[in-house]
């Protein structure tokens, strides 16, 4: 199965109340189960095509999702909505949008998140104090990855 096409059911599961999904086609079958935050991938060959591919069998346990650690601070978590790229500014050198120790207030700009190579702001959703920042400049992030604690 072609990996943008499982990418699309993989966030599909994810970001909706289905807890199964399993799609059989001629190049074998998938089935991605919703279980707690991330879903998990079992891919199944037909048996001629993993007697043709067997060296190749490693390469669908890649891409499963990574299962995200919620950090066990106290306080709120904002998440990355969208896959992508997280950046704390809006240009390389500018000043970040938001430090540890800062004051926040809801519908404030609290870092940028490009995707497709539209940079997309992401917003706090409560005011309150940036207590920590979960993860480093350019990094790519997932959909419900944690970024900040706000407390």
């Amino acid at each position: 199965m072609d990996l943008r096409k499982l990418k699309t059911l993989i966030d599909l599961v994810s970001e909706s109340n289905v807890s199964e999904l399993e799609i059989t086609e001629a190049d074998g079958k998938v089935r991605i189960v919703k279980a707690g935050a991330a879903p998990v991938v079992m891919m199944q060959q037909p048996m001629q095509a993993m007697q043709q591919a067997q060296p190749a069998m490693a390469a669908p346990a890649a891409t499963a999702p990574a299962v995200v650690e919620v950090p066990a601070e106290t306080g709120h978590i904002v998440t990355s909505p969208m896959v992508g790229t997280f950046y704390r500014s809006s240009s390389p050198g500018s000043k970040a949008f938001a430090e540890v120790g800062d004051q926040v207030k809801t519908g404030q700009p609290i870092c940028i998140i490009e995707a497709m190579k539209i940079m997309n702001e992401i917003e706090a959703d409560q005011d309150g104090t940036v207590i920590k920042i979960l993860v480093e400049n350019g990094q790519p992030v997932e959909y419900g990855q944690p970024l900040f604690v706000i407390e």
